[in-house]
């Protein structure tokens, strides 16, 4: 998309913030096309966009901040829409799910499947194990992705967003999963994680969030606020961020900072009207949109409804 259509939606000062890391094991094939390890296998759920595994632009061209801003806000959020989309289309099948008086073996294969992979351990089929997944299967709000991305790749140009799609500071613990840290311990042997897009790295983030026991407050928060049918918030969800860095609660308070500074809250409004009461139908449609550019602020409505779950 051309820089001169980003900056058309947002325009902010830059603000400098130094880079951290969050902990990431990534899947044997997390680099696969096909499949990165963050979904299950679901008849509902679209192919994936081709735009999906597009390259991260080269944000350190841009000499106004400003633009460089806009522009990075305008090529992450699409991808937050599309990842938190498909999230949405597996919790409604999952809310579904809990509704029946029996399921099928098949049923039972999926609700396990995504247990073992957000790192829940119940009885198959119980009232905790669908607690659990509710509780784990959900979105992240847009404000905390891209101020989290913004502060852990700066705005797009640290050595990890540029040669590994890197945009949250994830890291692996197989030699040669990623980039090794320059200024990595001695005796240490993680390295930051490679994705094979920017999208896959969204992915990763938001199943890091949902299934590390690290991140238990976030997701307290979260559920707290479904259960009062509160619109979801990053400003409030930061708060289980603590332990995303050594740098604890200042880590908390400059990620709030980038939230409020840079208006934020806005795609997180927007995202909610995208798929607020609408049907299932129109969310699939946001979840394998063709244009990148139709998931924009404002133009999700051009790709139909869609229903939360």
């Amino acid at each position: 998309m051309p820089a001169g259509h980003r900056t058309l939606f947002f325009f902010f000062p830059l603000i400098a913030f130094a880079i951290g890391g969050g902990f990431y094991i990534p899947p044997g094939s997390y680099g696969d096309r096909n499949y990165d390890g963050s979904e299950v296998v679901l008849r509902e759920l679209p192919a994936l966009p081709d735009w999906a595994d597009a390259p991260l632009p080269d944000f350190s061209s841009y000499r106004d901040t400003t633009e460089k801003k806009a522009a990075f806000f305008s090529f992450l959020y699409p991808r937050i829409v599309l990842a938190n989309s498909r999230i949405l289309l597996e919790r409604s099948y999952l809310l579904r799910l809990e509704e029946k008086a029996e399921l099928t073996s098949s049923e039972k294969r999926w609700l396990n499947q995504h247990a073992e992979r957000l790192r829940i351990e119940a009885p198959a089929s119980s009232a905790e194990q669908f607690a659990l997944l509710k509780k784990r299967l959900d979105v992240i709000p847009p404000s905390l992705v891209l101020a989290q991305a913004a502060n852990e790749s700066a705005w797009g140009t640290s050595r990890f967003a540029r040669q590994g799609n890197n945009l949250f500071g994830q890291w692996c613990f197989s030699k040669g999963c990623g980039l090794v840290p320059k200024s990595r311990v001695e005796g240490a042997s993680h390295e930051v994680a490679k994705f094979a897009s920017p999208y896959r790295s969204v992915r990763a983030y938001i199943q890091n969030l949902n299934r590390h026991k690290t991140y238990q407050t976030l997701r307290d928060v979260r559920m707290q606020d479904r259960r009062a049918d509160n619109p979801l918030s990053g400003l409030e969800m930061a708060e289980g961020l603590l332990g995303y860095s050594e740098r604890g609660e200042e880590y908390v308070k400059e990620i709030r900072s980038i939230i409020h500074y840079n208006n934020l809250g806005f795609y997180d409004e927007d995202f909610r009207d995208s798929v607020t009461d609408r049907a299932p139908s129109d969310l699939k449609q946001l979840a394998s949109s063709d244009s990148e550019s139709r998931l924009l602020p404002g133009r999700t409505a051009d790709t139909g409804n869609a229903a939360e779950g």
